[in-house]
């Protein structure tokens, strides 16, 4: 059974937000984690084969002209695939980067083994105090130092992996559950919660 501390965490800057009004990627981070370390990152630009708009270029800090000397959709993505390999996948706000993953992947009849889980979601159940849910918000209520640019992808995939990792070592600590399955994760981002506590409790 596969752990919640080895996997891939992922996120994409896009033209827009839906890639099925024709929004496509134009830059993937992504860091690997082996038994809670990062291991690997992953971060390249990548060429949408369309000029992005303004607020998307004020919004992430990529332009048009960054984008214009970068490889293709396609030449990434083939790299990424090969990076993520059979490792389950995390992102903040997953439904998001899962919509993006699977069609850039899909333009190039690649696929992927691995299961997604939602960071965003696993800290509404175990970060229910948090003023709010934001990737932004949680590294500042759990005191990660920052010292980048929120909206660059390998940056917030680097703070969502630290997030990320502070979840499972509460969930360590509170319930004594030393190896916490990526299975019990999914279960909890799916849990009411009111009932996250009983889950844990019965878990350990």
């Amino acid at each position: 059974m596969s752990n919640a501390d080895t996997l891939v965490i992922l996120d994409f800057e896009t033209t827009g937000l839906s890639p099925d009004m024709g929004d496509r990627a134009i830059e993937i981070g992504a860091v690997l984690i082996e038994n809670g370390k990062v291991t690997d990152r992953f971060q390249e630009l990548m060429n949408p084969g369309q000029r992005i708009s303004g607020f998307i270029e004020d919004f992430t800090g990529i332009s048009n002209a960054m984008l214009k000397d970068a490889p293709p959709c396609a030449e990434v993505m083939q790299r990424f695939a090969h990076f993520i390999g059979d490792y389950n996948l995390v992102a903040h706000n997953a439904s998001f980067d899962k919509r993006f993953l699977d069609a850039e992947l899909k333009r190039i009849s690649r696929n992927y083994a691995g299961q997604f889980a939602c960071s965003m979601l696993l800290a509404r159940r175990i970060f229910q105090h948090a003023p709010n849910h934001k990737l932004g918000t949680l590294v500042e209520y759990v005191n990660i130092p920052t010292d980048g640019v929120f909206h660059r992808a390998l940056y917030d995939s680097e703070m969502t992996a630290k997030v990320w990792l502070a979840m499972l070592e509460q969930i360590q600590e509170n319930h004594n559950i030393q190896t916490i399955p990526f299975e019990l994760v999914q279960k909890l981002t799916k849990t009411p919660a009111k009932s996250v506590q009983r889950l844990l409790s019965s878990w350990s």
